[in-house]
């Protein structure tokens, strides 16, 4: 992209250049875009141009951008009680804590505060070693838990390489996953019955008694918005329960409405021991992260410290932008509108494209929350960009996205759509009108073109 031609955006833009140390990039190799304002499903550049947001920046921005009850909560909150140390009650963590538990599944009651997803993640396999007195944590291959040093260790993608010595306990498997199956099946029920007997495999062959945990995102996100089959789920669950590991959900990025549910884990029937979560909470307003605990792990801590913490558990200004995001959620009914807008405009929009163009291999999701796999050809399934990295021909289609005013969030060969949850059925007709048109940049990539198979029954 060129520079922002306005004095603001491109003194910005200089000094990011000059001073800023970007995540997971090279850095003399990108070029980042200004953003300015945002409102809603969009946002705009340094030099006015708009865009509609279905990326929800990383999947975050579950209420859109700069809701007004969220501001003024944040503003509020600053006029009273900018901050104060964890040791401490204040009432809106108090009150925040009431409105997560209360969201949670039956008997998961108690809450403890983290800055984000990575640190949830952290304390929460803390927990589980502690209360177990083991040490292994079981996670996928296609999963991602974060970036500090044990999340990244326990993420299952090309990420987790330069931080892995092998030395952090994670034990990885295979989940089900029919469209690139692992385990050579041909229905959901195949595969999920050999992903259950793969996974007891591991456990046996590694010995249960060394596992504390297995921890697994409900609706694996970055990955490739992967729902799992019916009876996946509760069949992990059974399966911690005889070898006595802690089941973690982790909903970091499919929990607060984003699959059309409070919480994904209700799709699925299953209650696990501890669910992580940040991102949707308070709609990324204020880093804000955490463990939802059950009343086992409660009890292994009731008389006995739990060590650990962090200087900002529970800060004010992030819980303040949480009990107003949540409440927000529930009286404008934004969680329902996620499992509408995906039930009745998304997944019929996307197989629509779809049927038109070959590029598409498959579209997968639920609520808010899809994504297309893109392939070269869909009878070999041969994906549009390899494993750990991308493709021109993946770059040219989200640069078309771009150009006519959509941002997308892609990660190898896909593209993930992940839309504020309010998001209105005109925008996400515009998007699918916008889509429609970059398609044909994927499309000239394949190899039969129109003449490709009929796409599969998507998920």
């Amino acid at each position: 992209m060129p520079a922002p031609q306005s004095d603001t955006g491109r003194r910005a833009y200089e000094l990011d250049r000059a001073h800023v140390f970007h995540s997971w990039s090279a850095q003399q190799e990108i070029d980042p875009m200004v953003i300015t304002t945002a409102q809603g499903s969009t946002v705009w550049d340094a030099d006015g141009t708009e865009y509609l947001d279905f990326s929800s920046q990383l999947v975050y921005t579950n209420i859109g951008h700069q809701h007004p009850k969220v501001v003024a909560a944040i503003q509020e909150q600053a006029a009273t009680l900018c901050t104060i140390a964890p040791a401490h009650a204040n009432e809106a963590r108090s009150e925040a804590a009431r409105l997560i538990a209360e969201r949670a599944p039956e008997g998961m009651d108690h809450v403890f505060f983290t800055s984000g997803g990575a640190e949830a993640v952290e304390n929460a396999v803390r927990m589980a070693r502690l209360h177990t007195g083991r040490y292994k944590t079981l996670s996928l291959y296609r999963g991602y838990h974060g970036a500090t040093q044990l999340a990244a260790n326990l993420t299952g993608d090309h990420r987790r390489w330069a931080s892995d010595y092998g030395n952090s306990g994670a034990v990885h498997f295979f989940g089900p996953f029919l469209y690139r199956s692992e385990f050579h099946a041909s229905t959901e029920a195949e595969e999920c019955g050999r992903a259950l007997q793969h996974l007891e495999q591991m456990i046996r062959f590694e010995g249960p008694e060394a596992f504390a945990a297995l921890i697994i995102e409900t609706i694996p996100g970055t990955s490739g918005i992967m729902p799992p089959p019916p009876g996946y789920l509760p069949g992990v669950r059974e399966i911690c329960d005889r070898y006595g590991i802690v089941m973690i959900c982790d909903e970091v990025m499919a929990g607060f409405g984003r699959t059309g549910a409070w919480f994904a884990v209700e799709h699925y029937g299953v209650v696990p021991d501890l669910i992580t979560f940040a991102k949707g909470v308070n709609s990324g307003y204020v880093p804000l992260g955490g463990v939802i605990i059950s009343q086992e792990i409660y009890e292994t801590f009731a008389h006995r410290p739990y060590p650990g913490g962090l200087t900002y558990s529970g800060h004010p200004l992030a819980c303040a932008a949480a009990v107003a995001t949540i409440t927000a959620m529930a009286e404008e009914r934004v969680v329902e509108n996620a499992a509408r807008i995906g039930a009745e405009v998304l997944r019929p929009g996307l197989e629509g494209l779809a049927a038109k163009h070959p590029s598409i291999g498959e579209i997968r999701g639920l609520g808010a929350f899809f994504a297309l796999d893109l392939v070269i050809d869909r009878e070999t399934r041969e994906p549009l960009a390899p494993y750990g990295g991308s493709s021109d021909a993946v770059r040219a289609t989200v640069a078309a996205c771009r150009e006519r005013g959509l941002l997308v969030f892609t990660n190898y060969h896909r593209i993930h759509l992940a839309p504020p949850l309010n998001v209105t059925d005109k925008e996400c007709q515009r998007m699918l009108d916008i889509l429609d048109e970059a398609l044909t940049v994927a499309d000239a990539h394949t190899t039969t073109g129109a003449s490709q198979p009929e796409l599969e029954p998507t998920r």
